[in-house]
């Protein structure tokens, strides 16, 4: 997989999205999501990259819980054979829940 084969795959939730984050003033109402790469865990062999393994973390954003939401995004998830960790925390300062998953990616 790669970045808009992700694409794809999150516009299935039909929820907006973005990449990291959306731009200053042009974040919807909850829910959305963002997601972004923020790492590698590759696998070397002989002093190279031997497999390209990119870490993937689809953040969801809500204002209050939302289980039927976040079953609809695992779904999604399951479909497209990713398997994830999955965690939340109240964000006060913005009102929020983010729900986490996280994820890898081979290849992209």
């Amino acid at each position: 997989m790669n970045y808009e084969d992700i694409v794809n795959m999150l516009e299935e939730t039909n929820l907006p999205f973005a990449y990291d984050h959306f731009a200053e003033g042009e974040a919807p109402e909850p829910p959305f999501i963002c997601f972004l790469f923020p790492g590698t865990s590759n696998v070397f062999a002989d002093n190279v990259v031997w497999q390209k393994i990119n870490d993937l973390n689809i953040e969801l954003y809500t204002n209050k819980k939302e289980p039927a939401l976040e079953a609809r995004l695992e779904d999604v998830l399951t479909a497209h054979e990713f398997p994830y960790e999955k965690s939340e925390v109240w964000i006060e300062s913005e009102n929020m829940y983010e729900v986490l998953y996280q994820t890898q990616m081979i290849g992209g």
